[in-house]
């Protein structure tokens, strides 16, 4: 199994891809893992994103894992990397996007308040709107990004089908309605 991620109990392959977050001053800079569609965060990249300190954010993953807000097995892996002498490997706890936004829903400080800032106005155009979009990735799309646009457009054909069947039956029902005024 060489090259590859234990990831809880499942054996994932290593196609792995790293960006980087920064805030709007430029002050932050995170390392974020993306692996299997999610986002993965190791405690002190979740500490220095929501400005606190580490024990802070170990003291909120278990009260989330306590309350049973959140499942340990589907939200943490172990994800191993060599250390900085290059001959020994680590595992490291990562937690993914589900308990990147518990956290930052627990959490009370500036990054945090910017956070849920950030979340509830797109959790309100979801409401509104019923759905949201992250316009910059539009905007500045990757070459890797051609799988996201081929998951919204089969989306969006999904929906238009949908439509057309309720369109389709609303016509039925007309349909039935004017035999008797015939």
């Amino acid at each position: 199994m060489e090259g590859e991620r234990k990831m809880n109990n499942k054996v994932i392959g290593n196609e792995k891809d790293i960006i980087f977050y920064n805030d709007e001053e430029g002050n932050t800079k995170i390392e974020v893992l993306l692996q299997n569609e999610d986002v993965w965060l190791n405690t002190e990249a979740l500490a220095e994103l929501f400005s606190i300190d580490r024990s802070g954010i170990v003291r909120h993953i278990n009260n989330i894992y306590k309350d049973n807000e959140l499942n340990e097995n589907s939200t943490c892996a172990k994800i191993a990397h060599m250390g900085n002498d290059g001959k020994q490997s680590y595992n490291t706890k990562y937690y993914n996007l589900d308990m990147i936004i518990s956290i930052g829903f627990r959490v009370n400080s500036k990054k945090a308040i910017e956070f849920r800032t950030w979340a509830n106005k797109i959790i309100k155009d979801y409401m509104i709107q019923g759905f949201a979009l992250n316009d910059d990735r539009f905007m500045k799309a990757r070459k890797s990004d051609q799988e996201y646009f081929n998951r919204l457009l089969d989306r969006i054909k999904l929906i238009r089908t949908s439509e057309r069947m309720f369109y389709q039956k609303i016509t039925d029902i007309f349909s039935e309605c004017s035999i008797d005024y015939d």
